[in-house]
């Protein structure tokens, strides 16, 4: 079989140990999230868990709604290869992150019109689609209807940037899900932990093991 495995990206990384174990079974990226969250991190332990991965592992930063100066900061103090702005950010916000980090703009879905929304981020070098939930930004454990996307995008023809698929992933669905949706990605947070924030490391390697086996 040819063609593209799927991107594996682990957020909510808290510590060193996580971040070594998602680098050895595979992942090409993890998420340190820098907004209210369980699995929120400081700016210092997430240099080091920066600093305990090998090369080829984006590091990638999550934030919501912060300003502008804070989140440029964080990116070049921490060492980002990545940010995943996952609130109301505006195009014009994305482009100003965009000149100095690629960006990753998260949307929730609630209905297929997400897919004319995130259009309108042309400086965003991928799209990251997640549940939505009222009254919460992300990291819910809930996935979404992807039937609503996958159908929509065929009509509507293929999204301008790659796409992540995000919300309510675990090993027991992530092999359907990138069968029937062929993202560029996936990302997993509360679907491979023992607890907020501390991943299980069977949990882990499954997911990854069982994201690849789908050929894009």
């Amino acid at each position: 079989m040819t063609g593209t495995a799927t991107r594996v990206k682990v957020c909510g990384i808290t510590n060193a140990r996580d971040a070594r174990l998602a680098a050895a079974f595979g992942a090409d990226a993890i998420g340190l999230i820098f907004c209210e969250s369980p699995r929120r991190v400081d700016v210092d332990t997430a240099r080091r868990i920066v600093r305990a991965l090998p090369p080829f592992v984006t590091p990638v930063g999550v934030f919501v709604d912060a300003p502008l100066d804070d989140v440029l900061a964080v990116a070049a103090e921490v060492g980002l290869g990545a940010v995943q702005l996952h609130g109301s950010e505006t195009p014009d916000y994305v482009e100003a992150v965009a000149q100095r980090v690629p960006v990753i703009k998260a949307f929730r879905v609630r209905d297929a019109g997400v897919l004319d929304q995130c259009r309108a981020y042309p400086a965003a070098s991928a799209f990251l689609f997640d549940a939505y939930v009222e009254g919460r930004m992300g990291g819910t454990g809930h996935a979404f209807d992807w039937s609503l996307l996958c159908r929509e995008e065929e009509t509507l023809g293929p999204l301008p940037k790659p796409w992540i698929l995000a919300g309510g992933l675990r090993p027991e669905n992530v092999e359907e899900a990138v069968a029937r949706c062929r993202p560029y990605g996936v990302d997993v947070s509360s679907g491979v932990e023992k607890e907020p924030g501390i991943k299980d490391p069977e949990k882990l390697r499954q997911f990854i093991l069982k994201a690849r086996r789908v050929v894009a």
